[in-house]
C-alpha cells in the first residue's frame, strides 16, 4: 500500500490551489454569462464590457499561474500512470495553459482592434489599453486583424471545451475508479487521502454551482447619466409646445431697435435625453459655441448659430460614449460639428419665443424648432428651451441600431443657458 505520508507530501503548493480554483471559477463564469452577451440591451452591453475584465483576469491570473509552476514544481504523478496516460495528462495541462493565455489574449486583439475602438475599463475602474500599434492601423487593417481575432477566440473557445471534459474526467477517474489513493487530494486543501469520498470535497461543486447561480442572476449595475452644468432659469424647464398659429404673433421692432449681440456664460448646458430599452439616458456634450445676435424687440433682424462639437458628447459611461463618435453614431470622423441656423422668430406669450431654423447633423439638413423662455435683466439673459427631434432621419444609429425597438426615434434636446450682452443697448 501506498504510504499515506509520502502521499500528504505529494500535495501542490498552496499558492497552486488558490490560483487553480480562482482561474477555474473565473472561466465558469465566462462560459454562464457568454449567453447572456447576445442582444443590444444596456445589460448585454454591460455583461460585454465585465466579459473583458474577467478575460484579462484569467489572462494576469495564468500568468501568475505559469510562473509559480516554474519555481514551485508540481508534486510527482501517481507511478500507477500508464506510458500514454502521462502523456496525455501533460498534453492537457500544457494545452489548457495555452488556453487560459491565447483565449484573452485573441479577445484582446479584437477588442482592440475593433471599429468602435471601446476602451477597457477592469470592471470599470482600471483602465486597459489597446494591443500596441493596432490602432493606428488603416480601418482595412483593423478589420483583418478583428476577424483574425474574433476566429481564433471562437476556435480556442470550443479546443476549451474539450479539453476541460478531459480534464475533469481524468480527475473524476483516478479519484472514483482506479484502486490507487484519490488524486483530487492534491489540488484541494483539508481533503484527506485515505478517503476517497471525503465530504469535504463537495464544496468544490457547491462553490461553483454558486459560480454559475451569481452568473444566470448578476445584474450589471446601471450606469449614471452624464450631469450637466445648470444655471438658474426663469421658470421650471417643462417642454415648451408651439403656440397654435392662431396665437402667435410677430412683433414689430421699434425704428431704432437692433439686434442685441450676447456672449455665452460658463454654466450653460447643452444636454440631450432618450432610452435604451427602457432605460433611461441623459447627456450632454461639452463643447458648443453659439453666436447670438438677438433682441427681442428686433425680431425680424435676430439670428443665433450654434456649432456643436459632436465628439464631446458624454452620458456617463465611458465605454458606451466611446462608440458615439462611430461611423454608426456620430460619425465626426467625417461629420465632426453639427449647426442650428435660427432666423426666424415669434413671440408666443409673455417671455415665451419660437425659434425657427435648420439643423445639419451628419450631413443631413432638416428644419427646426425651438420653442423657448427667455428673461432680460439689464445686461444679463437667461434662456431655456426644450425640442425633440428623429434622429434618423439624420442618420444617427446605422446597421443593427438603425432599428427604434430599443433606442426610440425621439431624442429630446434641452438648452440651459446664460448670456451677458456684450454690445451696447439699443
Amino acid at each position: 500500500m501506498t504510504d499515506l505520508r509520502t502521499l500528504a507530501t505529494a500535495r501542490y503548493s498552496t499558492g497552486a490551489m488558490l490560483l487553480h480554483w480562482t482561474i477555474a471559477a473565473l472561466i465558469v463564469l465566462q462560459v454562464v454569462l457568454a449567453g447572456r452577451m447576445e442582444g443590444r440591451t444596456p445589460e448585454a452591453f454591460a455583461i460585454v464590457q465585465l466579459h473583458k475584465s474577467l478575460g484579462i483576469s484569467i489572462l494576469l491570473f495564468s500568468l501568475i499561474r505559469l510562473a509559480w509552476r516554474m519555481l514551485h514544481p508540481p508534486p510527482p504523478e501517481p507511478a500507477s500512470l500508464t506510458p500514454w496516460e502521462r502523456r496525455l495528462s501533460h498534453f492537457v495541462h500544457w494545452a489548457l495553459y495555452g488556453v487560459m493565455i491565447g483565449m484573452p489574449i485573441t479577445g484582446w486583439i479584437a477588442v482592440s482592434a475593433s471599429r468602435y475602438a471601446l476602451p477597457t475599463l477592469l470592471f470599470g475602474a482600471v483602465p486597459w489599453p489597446h494591443v500596441p500599434g493596432l490602432a493606428d492601423l488603416t480601418p482595412a487593417a483593423r478589420a483583418i486583424w478583428h476577424q483574425a481575432g474574433e476566429v481564433s477566440h471562437e476556435l480556442i473557445i470550443k479546443a476549451a471545451y474539450g479539453l476541460l471534459a478531459l480534464h475533469v474526467l481524468g480527475a473524476l477517474k483516478h479519484q472514483i475508479f482506479r484502486g490507487d489513493p484519490p488524486v483530487l487530494p492534491r489540488m484541494t486543501p483539508g481533503v484527506r487521502f485515505d478517503r476517497r469520498f471525503d465530504l469535504r470535497l463537495l464544496a468544490i461543486p457547491v462553490a461553483l454551482l454558486a459560480v454559475v447561480a451569481f452568473g444566470r442572476t448578476y445584474h450589471p449595475p446601471r450606469p449614471h447619466s452624464a450631469p450637466a452644468p445648470v444655471v438658474a432659469t426663469p421658470e421650471p424647464e417643462a417642454p415648451i409646445p408651439p403656440e397654435p398659429a392662431a396665437a402667435t404673433t410677430v412683433v414689430e421692432p421699434r425704428p431704432d431697435a437692433g439686434p442685441i449681440a450676447w456672449k455665452v456664460s460658463r454654466g450653460s448646458s447643452l444636454t440631450f435625453a432618450t432610452a435604451w430599452s427602457g432605460e433611461a439616458i441623459e447627456g450632454r456634450f461639452d463643447r458648443w459655441t453659439a453666436d447670438i445676435q438677438f433682441n427681442p424687440d428686433a425680431l425680424d433682424r435676430s439670428r443665433v448659430s450654434v456649432s456643436i462639437d459632436m465628439a464631446s458628447a458624454v452620458s456617463g459611461d465611458e465605454q458606451r460614449d466611446a462608440s458615439l463618435p462611430s461611423a454608426d453614431w456620430f460619425d465626426t470622423a467625417v461629420h465632426p460639428k453639427a449647426t442650428f441656423t435660427a432666423t426666424r422668430f415669434e413671440r408666443t406669450g409673455d417671455g415665451r419665443f419660437v425659434a425657427r431654423g435648420q439643423l445639419s447633423l451628419r450631413g443631413v439638413s432638416r428644419p427646426l424648432t425651438l420653442p423657448f423662455r427667455l428673461k432680460i435683466d439689464g445686461d444679463r439673459a437667461e434662456v431655456s428651451g426644450v425640442t425633440t427631434l428623429d434622429r434618423t432621419t439624420f442618420g444617427v444609429g446605422q446597421g443593427e441600431w438603425a432599428s427604434t425597438d430599443q433606442i426610440p426615434a425621439k431624442v429630446t434636446v434641452r438648452i440651459v443657458l446664460a448670456a451677458q450682452r456684450s454690445s451696447p443697448s439699443p
